[in-house]
């Protein structure tokens, strides 16, 4: 496998709309940065407390690390259960949607693997695939339909491909959204009042209000467009995956496109000591983007 750690990075050069300038969001002169490559298809990538950035290159079953300390990327677990996405708790718990046998992990940091679920009443889930952890503790889960060549199964196990939640306390695992083609990456608000659904197949991202025991309500059309993973800064602006990174204001107006030369960009965080870096995972590869806001 071929690193590059960002004191060595190839840069790539993309061109910064009109509307983007005046946004202020990429730091003045920064470039889009290559940090690794050489995977076979880089996903969920999430920050912990410290910064540091955890991706998983799904195929290879592995999760990695990239050190807000000194910028080098290493492996933080071998056997990930074919995890997905990824996302981090207060408490610094790290959280996998691990579609190997259709599980949601907990991995604690010394590296204890808990499966917090793997079915709904009684049907194993089709296959986790992205999730939101709320600032209360509860999480949220998506469950798409995608074939695996590792699964001894090729029927869909759940009919409907819906988006789930778990209580904060683990033990209470409810339907949260059904009316889905196929919801894929997902994010929630800092203030947990508010959570963006991304249905890849219908081409849009909706977005809905958390109620109470994390029912979803007020479903409302956020833009014409779906995508696979997904991030919010502090402004608001919730940025998209698939054709390099897409940016939307909380009004759901496109003001920044970023353009990645990859075939597609499967996610993207925040991370960095200040949390102004924005991560990138495109295919084989993770870049890096300076930004002038902070993740959330």
């Amino acid at each position: 496998m071929k690193i590059l750690y960002t004191f060595c990075a190839v840069i790539i050069m993309f061109s910064i709309s009109g509307k983007a300038q005046e946004n202020n969001l990429i730091a003045e002169g920064a470039e889009l940065k290559l940090v690794a490559d050489g995977y076979e298809f880089t996903e969920g990538p999430a920050a912990d407390a410290q910064g540091n950035v955890y991706f998983t290159d799904q195929p290879n079953n592995k999760i990695y690390k990239w050190s807000a300390n000194d910028g080098q990327v290493s492996v933080f677990m071998e056997e990930s259960g074919r995890a997905n996405g990824l996302y981090f708790d207060a408490e610094g718990y790290l959280y996998a949607a691990a579609d190997k046998y259709s599980e949601l992990w907990q991995i604690s940091p010394n590296k204890e693997i808990k499966v917090l679920r793997d079915n709904f009443r009684g049907q194993r889930l089709n296959g986790p695939n992205d999730l939101w952890v709320a600032p209360d503790g509860g999480i949220f889960l998506t469950d798409p339909f995608y074939q695996r060549s590792y699964w001894s199964h090729s029927k869909q196990p759940i009919k409907e491909q819906r988006v789930y939640y778990m209580t904060p306390d683990k033990k209470g695992f409810f339907m949260a959204a059904d009316s889905l083609v196929k919801p894929n990456g997902l994010i929630g608000t800092p203030d947990g009042q508010s959570l963006y659904v991304a249905d890849i197949e219908d081409n849009k991202t909706w977005k809905y209000s958390i109620g109470k025991d994390g029912k979803l309500e007020n479903k409302t059309l956020f833009t014409e467009m779906g995508s696979d993973g997904m991030t919010i800064d502090e402004q608001g602006n919730v940025y998209l995956t698939g054709d390099g990174v897409t940016v939307f204001n909380g009004a759901g107006e496109k003001i920044l496109h970023i353009p990645v030369n990859k075939e597609w960009t499967a996610n993207v965080t925040f991370g960095g000591k200040d949390r102004k870096t924005l991560f990138i995972t495109a295919m084989d590869s993770l870049f890096s983007l300076e930004m002038n806001v902070t993740g959330k």
